[in-house]
């Protein structure tokens, strides 16, 4: 798990005046709205006695610990201690942990760590999403999954002809090869287009609509950019085109937060989006079953332990991408986070710890890069 990009927390439509805990990257994060209606997510560790701000109430701009009451703003400030009295001084080390926030796509995104402004990984871009002639729909799902071997599923162009069986022949055909692919980069990510032949659409509107009733040749890529979100663009026909975006979050090493939002070119009335989240989800859950029995669990370190061919290259890229991150100090000690479980509270360092000294958690432990970069070369 890495600190440093931004992750999904939850639907901006979930979030109301009540707080709400959300756990993410193996920690807790308080969620709340302050009297304006903004967004905000703080760690959600109280740093009096470490009860659980997301458990307690809003009061005006703030939110107020359940346990003795006091209130920090959106900057994750000390405003009130009650049992001290309406005049007293706060104690400047009165402060938790507060993380930017950002509202897109009808999710509230938080960055979960200390980079500046102008150094941070932007969110996934989705140039299409409010354009006229495109329609919109977002779905949530929550696997017991690795968040990486998702990523990786999603740039691995042969699974599509074993498990999605409208997206392939099963391996039933004889003279079956998959296309040669083409390796894309981004600033932050890489992803692959390519060619595939695939059976008739099985959904009969949709089939009517694209007008193709027999097997044909389709245009398309998947992509990732940043540690967790994909890209998939899909042309059926030259008339139908659908857009996949999906937004990962880890919540530990072996559990995943994923909002997929789908846009479509055809068939855009409201009525018809059941049909097409009825059909995402189908695919989805295809995916899922496959990706819950992989072992380990956790994406391999390195490729010695796997197997890579022509068909694994965008797969590989990501790996060297996630390396990359790995060398920047990026990565999360999960061990270290386990061996001390339940004896130390930990917060995902925030920006403000870059200007203010005196914190009561202790930042998270991080893999520090030289020894991330001596563990890829063994």
């Amino acid at each position: 798990m890495f600190i440093n990009f931004w992750y999904p927390a939850c639907l901006s439509a979930d979030l109301g005046q009540t707080p709400q805990t959300v756990r993410m990257l193996g920690q807790d994060f308080a969620l709340f709205r302050d009297s304006e209606g903004q967004a905000h997510c703080v760690s959600d560790v109280c740093v009096h006695r470490g009860a659980s701000l997301g458990h307690g109430k809003v009061k005006g701009d703030c939110v107020e610990c359940p346990y003795h009451g006091w209130q920090f703003n959106g900057d994750g400030v000390c405003e009130r201690i009650p049992s001290l009295g309406a005049d007293a001084k706060i104690p400047s080390r009165a402060r938790v942990d507060a993380y930017p926030v950002q509202e897109k796509y009808g999710l509230v995104f938080a960055f979960l760590g200390d980079l500046p402004a102008e150094e941070r990984p932007p969110i996934m871009e989705i140039e299409e999403y409010g354009q006229e002639g495109w329609r919109a729909t977002v779905q949530h799902f929550s696997w017991n999954i690795d968040y990486k071997r998702s990523v990786e599923n999603g740039v691995d162009p042969a699974h599509n002809e074993y498990v999605h069986p409208t997206h392939g022949f099963q391996g039933k055909k004889e003279d079956y090869e998959l296309n040669p692919i083409t390796i894309s980069e981004t600033t932050w990510g890489s992803g692959f287009y390519g060619e595939r032949e695939a059976p008739p659409l099985p959904d009969e509107k949709m089939r009517a609509v694209s007008g193709r009733t027999e097997n044909a040749i389709i245009r398309g890529g998947t992509g990732h950019e940043g540690i967790s979100s994909v890209w998939t663009h899909i042309h059926p026909t030259d008339k139908i085109s659908i857009h996949q975006y999906l937004f990962e979050t880890p919540i530990d090493e072996a559990h995943t937060s994923l909002f997929l939002i789908n846009l479509r070119n055809f068939l855009i009335e409201p009525e018809e989006d059941a049909r097409m989240m009825g059909r995402n989800e189908y695919v989805a859950l295809q995916d899922r079953d496959v990706l819950e029995p992989l072992q380990p669990v956790v994406t391999p370190r390195t490729n010695v332990h796997e197997i890579f061919v022509e068909h694994d290259r965008a797969v590989a890229r990501y790996r060297e991408r996630v390396r990359e991150w790995e060398g920047c100090g990026w990565r999360i000690d999960a061990d270290e986070v386990t061996r001390t479980g339940g004896k130390v509270a930990y917060a995902i360092p925030s920006p403000a710890r870059r200007k203010v000294k005196g914190w009561v958690l202790d930042p998270i432990p991080l893999l520090p890069g030289s020894d991330v970069a001596r563990a890829a070369a063994e």
